[in-house]
């Protein structure tokens, strides 16, 4: 998109959110041109394995769910569950990104395909999970509506651009997330179906990040200010669930996300696509969000680190007390 010099020059307090949407909405309908012409279809019951279902108790008198029953391994499990809750606000995220997006036009469009696609995961992950005994039916359901009884309220509702500076880093964030939790499942099978789910979750990290480009090069001091926001300010999506801090500490301690993969493999690989701290031709507000993003960045790193040096020690400790009580 070539844009017109009147967009390029414009004055950070002439952008209001209605005027960004609108300035925007080209770039929107390239892009989901784009998008489905690189989305590739797949069914989620393809991935499910429905010969190893079989009833529960209750209405149906079957069997009692018991650990046992599935390969999964713990740490898949406890990932598989706050992923698939995650997935399970997705009314909630519809109703946000409609507010802020609106539901005509492009736009409109981007919103209900986006929506249709995150609708498949969930289906896929809760059907996969059943029919597999991985997880306790009843503690799943429980949590469900316990989480969307709550609903969700982004953090980053103060603009339109920070609502696109958020999902552009949030959806490789999840795309790592569901990856790495089906790299750690211990069943070939879900590392496949979540493999799928992290490819459409990178398709819509492009879209995002492309619109974020756009946005950088027609209000650069706002959209600075946005993802200086949004990288400082970032939590994932399901922090509300029940039992959320412990899981994700699990979850940090056996690699599938913490620290160190949030910093290398979801911040940076943003910022240097876009070339966020390179930028020039800022204003004093978004130099000065330049620079604290920058000096972020270096702490974060250093936290990471920190965070390795413990991981390791942990992991060790439990590997040796593992070992003595083998021997």
């Amino acid at each position: 998109m070539t844009l017109a010099p009147a967009q390029r020059t414009a004055p950070a307090a002439a952008w209001t959110d209605a005027r960004l949407l609108l300035a925007l909405e080209e770039v929107v309908e390239g892009e989901l041109n784009r998008h489905l012409k690189v989305a590739k279809e797949w069914m989620p019951h393809e991935y499910v394995p429905w010969s190893q279902g079989r009833d529960f108790d209750g209405v149906m008198g079957g069997e009692a769910w018991e650990l046992g029953q599935s390969k999964v391994t713990p740490l898949g499990r406890v990932s598989l569950v706050v992923n698939l809750l995650t997935e399970d606000n997705l009314p909630s995220y519809h109703h946000e990104i409609a507010t802020m997006f609106g539901r005509d036009g492009a736009w409109g469009t981007w919103v209900h395909r986006w929506t249709a696609e995150e609708g498949r995961h969930g289906i896929a992950i809760r059907d996969y999970l059943l029919a597999t005994r991985a997880v306790d039916p009843v503690a799943l359901e429980r949590a469900r509506m316990e989480h969307m009884g709550a609903g969700f309220e982004s953090d980053n509702a103060h603009s339109m651009l920070h609502s696109v500076a958020y999902v552009a880093f949030q959806e490789l964030a999840t795309r790592i997330s569901h990856r790495n939790t089906g790299h750690f499942s211990g069943d070939p099978l879900c590392e496949q179906l979540l493999a799928k789910i992290a490819n459409d979750e990178n398709l819509h990290m492009v879209f995002y990040r492309n619109l974020l480009k756009a946005a950088l090069e027609i209000a650069p001091d706002l959209a600075m200010q946005a993802v200086r926001d949004v990288v400082t300010q970032f939590r994932m999506p399901g922090h509300g669930m029940p039992g959320f801090e412990r899981s994700a500490a699990q979850i940090a301690i056996g690699g599938i996300y913490n620290l160190r993969i949030h910093h290398d493999d979801v911040l940076m690989p943003v910022l240097r696509h876009l070339r966020v701290l390179e930028l020039t031709g800022l204003g004093p507000a978004g130099l000065q969000a330049q620079q604290e993003l920058g000096l972020y960045m270096d702490g974060l790193n250093t936290q990471a680190t920190r965070f390795e040096e413990r991981q390791a020690a942990l992991l060790a400790r439990r590997a040796a007390a593992a070992e003595r009580k083998a021997g």
